[in-house]
């Protein structure tokens, strides 16, 4: 079976940008793409969590995926977030999606009802036989109370529309056992940035991040270098990056990504309920980073 898609590499997980009223920040989401384009990410995430898919109405999705189709003009691949706990809504928003210009829908588990494997199976499996796009599983249980287990991977790798999964459970074992029991061409990303150095070493295909938001070029050379065997330097900018990481979620994500870019004056600081902007103290630490970095070369100033 030669699986329909082909992604690889640093994706970002965009964030949204908001004006300070609330809406949607059109001029700066244009200078947030430009800004991973030019950084050499190799395909968007558009609405995932760290897009506050959330918050978002129906109407305002579609023009983000309109927008984010239009200003990209097929330079990357797109992947449109898409998920829910609600398998049959889910299912009519996939069917209903008429982007020409997405490659593959990410899916979360399904959060606060909390199936049990077999849920899990059923419910991608229901998606996946009509989705119009492949679907790439995403499993992160420190959001949805679910952990999808590597068994039952392997047993949704078995249907042709089910391509992939990001694989944000901050378990190094977990990951090791889906490489044992996958198929090669199943696509397995990385979504836990502080673990991207380690990931790639085991093999894996990509990211899909939140890091690439503020510095692509560097998380993208991450990639690169683990696969051309150069590990010691890889492992330099990883380490470089490590307290930038940890800034950016020790008061939960999107809001550190959304400070550190308005302190690059890329996007405002906006967020929408009940997200509300880091505290005075995280920003301070955050801008101090973010000058170190630059002060590396990381940042352009």
């Amino acid at each position: 079976m030669t699986r329909p898609v082909n992604i690889r590499g640093n994706g970002v997980a965009i964030v949204t940008p908001f004006t300070e009223e609330g809406k949607i920040d059109w001029d700066s989401l244009e200078t947030l793409l430009d800004h991973v384009l030019k950084g050499g990410v190799d395909f968007i995430v558009v609405l995932g969590t760290t897009g506050e898919s959330p918050t978002l109405t129906k109407q305002e999705k579609d023009e983000l995926f309109d927008f984010v189709e239009r200003w990209v003009a097929g330079r990357v691949p797109l992947v449109a977030g898409i998920g829910g706990n609600n398998t049959l809504a889910v299912a009519e928003q996939m069917v209903g999606f008429k982007n020409k210009g997405y490659d593959a829908i990410l899916s979360v588990t399904p959060y606060y009802n909390k199936p049990s494997q077999k849920g899990l199976i059923e419910h991608y499996t229901y998606l996946a036989d009509r989705s119009p796009l492949p679907i790439i599983l995403y499993n992160v249980p420190g959001r949805t109370g679910v952990n999808m287990q590597a068994e039952t991977v392997k047993r949704l790798a078995e249907h042709k529309n089910i391509v992939g999964i990001k694989e944000a459970s901050g378990n190094i074992e977990q990951v090791m056992e889906l490489k044992r029991v996958l198929p090669q061409d199943f696509l397995i990303f990385s979504g836990d940035d502080i673990l991207n150095l380690p990931y790639t070493m085991l093999g894996i295909d990509g990211y899909i991040g939140v890091l690439s938001n503020i510095v692509p070029n560097a998380v993208s050379k991450i990639f690169r270098l683990v696969n051309e065997g150069k590990l010691n330097e890889a492992s330099q900018i990883h380490y470089d990056l490590m307290p930038l990481v940890r800034l950016l979620f020790a008061e939960g994500n999107p809001a550190g990504v959304k400070c550190a870019l308005s302190h690059m004056g890329i996007i405002k600081n906006a967020l929408r309920l009940p997200l509300v902007p880091v505290s005075d103290k995280l920003s301070d630490a955050i801008k101090q980073e973010l000058v170190l970095l630059q002060e590396k070369g990381y940042i352009r100033k």
